[in-house]
C-alpha cells in the first residue's frame, strides 16, 4: 500500500506529541519539549489556527508528520511555509514517507502561489540533509538563525 498523506484531526492531537517527542528525542533534545496533548490540540485544532499538522500513513498506520505554517517573504512579496517539524519514525523511513509529506507541502504552495516552502535541519543531521538535498533543496549557508527565549525575551519585553 503507497503513503498517503492527511490533514491531522483533533482525534490526532496525543500522537502528534508523540511524534513530537520520537523528534525530540532523535535530535537529544527531548529534555526542552514542554508541550502538552492541551498545547498540541489549542494550536492546531482551534477556532482559527496558526499552525498545521499533516499526517503520513503507511499501510494506513501513521508513520509521519510535517508540522507547519505559512510566513511572508518581504523580498518575493508572497506567503510561504515554514516547516517547524518533519519526521517519520525510524522503522518507516525509505518508505517515501517524508518525500510524501514534503510533496504534499509543494502542492499546496504551488495551489496557493505560495513564494516557497523552507525550514532548518540541524548540521550534524547528515542523512537529512543528503536526502533534502536529493530533492533539490538548496542549503542557506549564509544565514544564521537567532533565537530569543527566557529572561532575554521577557527584558526586551520590558523595554
Amino acid at each position: 500500500m503507497p503513503v498517503t498523506v492527511r490533514p491531522a484531526a483533533s482525534e490526532d492531537a496525543a500522537l502528534i506529541l508523540s511524534l513530537i517527542r520520537d523528534l525530540a528525542e532523535y535530535e537529544k533534545l527531548l529534555h526542552e519539549v514542554e508541550a502538552t496533548q492541551a498545547h498540541i490540540e489549542a494550536a492546531l485544532f482551534c477556532e482559527a489556527p496558526k499552525a498545521f499538522c499533516d499526517i503520513a500513513l503507511l499501510d494506513g498506520e501513521p508513520v509521519g508528520i510535517a508540522l507547519w505554517f505559512y510566513n511572508y517573504s518581504t523580498f518575493v512579496g508572497r506567503h510561504g511555509i515554514y516547516l517547524e517539524d518533519l519526521f517519520v519514525r525510524p522503522a518507516a523511513r525509505g518508505a517515501g514517507a517524508g518525500k510524501a509529506l514534503l510533496a504534499n507541502l509543494a502542492r499546496r504552495c504551488v495551489a496557493e502561489n505560495l513564494g516557497r516552502l523552507e525550514w532548518a535541519v540541524l548540521d550534524w543531521n547528515a542523512p537529512s540533509i543528503a536526502f533534502y538535498d536529493s530533492l533539490g533543496a538548496a542549503a542557506m549557508d549564509e544565514w544564521t538563525v537567532r533565537r530569543m527565549t527566557g529572561d532575554a525575551l521577557a527584558k526586551l519585553a520590558q523595554a
